[in-house]
């Protein structure tokens, strides 16, 4: 049962420590100016995507059935992230 509760713990540190990062980069970085609703927006992103994880750690499937969904899930994310900082797809949704 700790074990369960580790990984769940390191899942969500991850996010966390990116915000953390992102936080501190947008108070001392020179160029960097994310607005609250960017911390909104990532935050969101980023502990969706560790709940997901978390989710698909902790089913019963197999091994090489976790891998391939944990990286659809993170292909995903980044996918997203992509679209809205730059606009790969030219969505609506697309960054400058």
């Amino acid at each position: 049962m700790t074990l369960e509760k580790q990984k769940t713990a390191i899942i969500f540190a991850v996010p966390a420590l990116l915000m953390l990062t992102a936080f501190f980069a947008n108070l001392f970085a020179e160029g960097w100016n994310w607005s609250p609703a960017d911390f909104t927006v990532a935050g969101g992103l980023l502990f969706g995507t560790a709940f997901f994880i978390n989710l698909v750690i902790r089913s019963k499937k197999a091994l090489p059935y976790k891998l391939l969904i944990c990286f659809v899930i993170l292909l995903v994310l980044a996918l997203v992230w992509i679209e809205l900082a730059v606009g790969l797809f030219g969505t609506p949704f697309a960054g400058s």
